[in-house]
């Protein structure tokens, strides 16, 4: 099965930038689209961005489109998140999923996806 690890968050200032990374292990990512979600405490999981098995397509949650990048290096078996001009309310944890490219994708939706990372905390003061 596949393993992801994110790693990259951490206490910044607002409009600083972070670059967070999911690793994959176990079996090749090349045939699975990803996305990064994120839950602040006391809310919900909110979907953030999404990117298919090759990288041709993104999809962005309108609050981060503009200053969030997702991409993917295949060959590394890893996926990113570069996040500029950061808010106090991009705080949150930020976890990477995989899901398997058949059938409908429903990319903003987290029960599409078959394979969570444990997360990597990313926290924005004023």
């Amino acid at each position: 099965q596949v393993h992801l690890v994110e790693s990259g968050g951490g206490m910044v200032q607002a409009g600083d930038s972070l670059r967070l990374s999911c690793a994959a292990s176990g079996r090749s990512i090349n045939n699975y689209h990803m996305g990064w979600f994120r839950q602040a405490p006391g809310k919900e999981r909110e979907f953030v961005a999404a990117i298919s098995w090759s990288g041709d397509s993104t999809f962005y949650a309108d609050s981060v489109k503009d200053r969030f990048t997702i991409s993917r290096d295949n060959a590394k078996n890893t996926m990113y998140l570069q996040m500029n001009s950061l808010r106090p309310e991009d705080s949150a944890e930020y976890t990477c999923a995989t899901g398997l490219n058949y059938g409908l994708w429903r990319k903003g939706d987290a029960s599409w996806y078959d394979h969570w990372g444990q997360g990597t905390q990313v926290t924005v003061s004023s």
